[in-house]
Formats: C-alpha cells, structure tokens, sequence
C-alpha cells in the first residue's frame, strides 16, 4: 500500500471509530463486542460511557454479572433473575423518564432554539442469559429496544458453551448476533497479538493462549488482559452495506494517549524493521544479543533479485536442459552441437 493510500485509510478509519464512541448522527444502532477471558471488554465499555458523558447521551446500564456499573452510567438496571419482559418494560419507563421534557417553559423560546434532545445508549454487560432462554425470541427482544434515538451496545462472552439448539437448522445466537449487529467489536489482547504477530514473521506456528492450550488446570493464558490497552479488530457496516474491516489499538481511559490504527503503534510496527525483537519485552521473552532479523528494506530487496536459475523453469515440460551461453573464445562446432 502506498503512503498516500495509508494516509487516507488513517483518517478515515480514525474519525470513522471516533463518530462511533461518540454516538454520533445514529452511526451504529447496535454494537456487539465479543470478548473472553483473554480479555474483557470492560475497558472499551469504559471508554463508550466516558465519550457518552463527553457528548450529553444518557447511559443505561443493564446488569445481569456487574456489582459495580462504570462511573460514568447514568442508570442502573438490576436484571439478574428477572423475567425478559419485566426487563423490557423498566427499561422503556427509564427511557422515556430521561426524555421527559417540561411542559411549561417559563420564559419563551422559539422552536429553532430549542436543542435537541440527546440520545440514549443502553449497555447489556453479558447477552448470555437472554442468548440461552429457550422460551424467548432473541432477536424480536433485542430488536424492541432499539429506537431512532436509542442505541444499544451489548457483550457476548466468545468462551461461555450455550445449549445446543433443539433442531440442527436453527443457527446459533452468535450467528443471529453477528447477522442483526451493525458494529461488530472483537477485543484482543495487545501482549498476544505481539506474539501471534512475532511467530508469522519467524514462519513458526501461531501460539494458542488459555483454554485453547487444552492443558489441564489453565484457563487464562500468558498476557492476558494486557493494562496497557486493548486491540479493536472491528467491522463496521454501511447502510449500503459495504463494510469497513480495521484494526485499532485503544489505550486506557486514564491515559493521555489516544486512539490510533494497530499499524502505527510503535510496538507492533517495530517488528516490521526488526523481525519483531523487541515486541515481547514486556512479557519476558529472551532475546539474543545481536540482530536475527532483517529490515523491511533487505526483505523487498531480496524478494526482487531473480536468480539464474529462473530462465530455466520457463515453458516447464520439456524436460531437462542445459543453458550455456557461449563465449568469444569458444569454438562452434555444428556436428557437436546437432549431438
């Protein structure tokens, strides 16, 4: 990809993140992040609620496994052990109170001077209880919730088995998830994306982490849940419906840093020039005293070079062949050569 090229997917895709968290002009209805216990989607909620609080939208926050709701929440919505529909119903009166506007205005107000009301962003922490309810229309319920001025933002834990479903051709929630959502958010863990990245460029075998290592009594694997950010492998879907696929790299709330494209975080480009030496320092790889790795440079330059033996492979079929080209001191003899 040229540099201009780069630029242009650079800004485009960071102002199209940025019009995401900040709920702008409906961008995505709803949002799914999938998460596991490699790394949870809890700092990107944190960032959803601080750029909500940033922009004047109202954050409901619907608990099923959450004691504490982020600071930022407006709302919130005990739902454990309650039914669907009692659920449904205290979220529409919430929402409606958060819209509710005065009908007396005590000092008069022309109608272009009245703001618009701000939206509402409703937060679902698990969609496990709802996705494994076999009396409940999942996507008819989710559906429900979502307005044109409310948005719904819903976690579905990749690692937690659900019931099989009672007929082969039914699909699975995932499937209906990934079918209804707009905005699809998978996190990943910026240490294990440095490690799966490292192994590629050395030709070895990509590492597994926690429960996908099949070793008894591990669960959480090494660098899990990484405190310096969080990867965003997102896919984002038009209404024309061509989507847009990108990776991002999202620091942590607290911090001064902002959102950029996995691409150009220093980490993860520096293994490009140095065949990913130093990406794993923090995780406590061990690394040789001297460089094992080439430049980007070197590796296009030993991709150009054609070597003698290429001119040979053209027209295969025709069996084997000696190439020679004579020389001036060589002398031509035509019995020899018709042998």
């Amino acid at each position: 990809m040229s540099d201009r090229a780069f630029q242009h997917r650079r800004v485009h895709n960071l102002l199209l993140i940025q019009k995401l968290f900040g709920l702008r002009e409906g961008s995505s209805p709803f949002t799914l992040l999938l998460d596991s216990v490699e790394q949870s989607a809890k700092p990107l909620i944190q960032y959803y609620t601080h750029s909500a609080k940033t922009s004047k939208t109202d954050v409901v926050f619907i608990s099923y496994e959450t004691l504490v709701p982020p600071p930022d929440a407006n709302t919130l919505i005990k739902a454990r052990r309650k039914d669907p529909a009692a659920i449904r119903e205290e979220i529409t009166a919430t929402v409606s109170e958060t819209k509710r506007t005065p009908n007396f205005l005590p000092i008069p107000i022309l109608h272009d001077q009245i703001q618009p009301q701000p939206g509402t962003l409703l937060i679902l922490d698990t969609l496990t209880p709802l996705a494994s309810n076999a009396h409940l229309n999942f996507p008819t319920f989710l559906s429900t919730l979502i307005t044109p001025s409310t948005s719904l933002l819903a976690i579905y834990h990749t690692d937690i088995p659900l019931p099989a479903p009672k007929t082969p051709y039914v699909p699975t929630p995932l499937t209906l998830l990934r079918y209804l959502a707009t905005t699809i958010i998978t996190v990943h863990s910026f240490a294990q994306v440095l490690l799966r990245k490292r192994a590629a460029e050395k030709s070895l075998a990509e590492p597994v982490f926690g429960l996908a290592e099949e070793k008894e009594g591990v669960i959480v694997g090494l660098g899990a849940n990484d405190p310096r950010g969080v990867v965003l492998e997102m896919e984002y879907r038009r209404k024309s419906g061509r989507g847009v696929e990108e990776w991002f790299f999202l620091p942590p709330v607290a911090s001064k840093e902002k959102v950029v494209l996995l691409d150009d975080h220093p980490l993860y480009r520096r293994s490009d020039s140095v065949g990913g030496k130093n990406a794993t320092d923090d995780v406590g790889e061990e690394l040789s005293t001297f460089d094992l790795g080439i430049t980007a440079k070197q590796r296009r330059d030993r991709e150009g070079v054609v070597l003698p033996y290429f001119d040979a492979q053209v027209g295969g079929g025709e069996g084997g062949r000696i190439l020679y080209d004579m020389g001036v001191e060589d002398d031509f003899d035509e019995e020899e050569d018709e042998i």
